[in-house]
């Protein structure tokens, strides 16, 4: 499972980043700090999978998401965000899935790494 990560937090990514290393599926094939940076490298790199932070300079999380969502379908994209209030308008912009940071380590590689279980249970 190729992913990119996007978020405007250097810290943040980094922690994901070692999460992510700990799971021999997923390989993280690159980083962006902002929702245009995110949209070059799918464009680039076609993930199979986006981990979005909502709030980003330049190019907002949802409006990347639904970008991305508009031109690669088959990409899926985990909204991650310090903010639960975003979850409705991330499902409107075509998440896949949406978590809020905090949350345990397990729901977001299920998320990624079980995209049917995760679509159920989001229902």
């Amino acid at each position: 499972m190729r992913v990119l990560i996007a978020d405007d937090r250097p810290r943040s990514r980094q922690g994901l980043r070692a999460l992510l290393a700990t799971q021999l599926e997923i390989e993280v094939i690159g980083e962006a700090g902002d929702g245009r940076e995110a949209l070059q490298l799918v464009e680039e790199s076609r993930p199979d999978a986006v981990v979005m932070d909502a709030r980003m300079p330049a190019m907002d999380g949802l409006t990347a998401t639904r970008a991305i969502k508009e031109r690669w379908p088959e990409v899926r994209v985990i909204v991650l965000t310090m903010y639960g209030s975003h979850r409705a308008n991330a499902i409107a912009s075509g998440a896949d899935a949406f978590l809020v940071k905090g949350c345990p380590s397990e729901e977001l590689l299920e998320a990624i790494l079980n995209p049917e279980q995760r679509e159920r249970s989001r229902l």
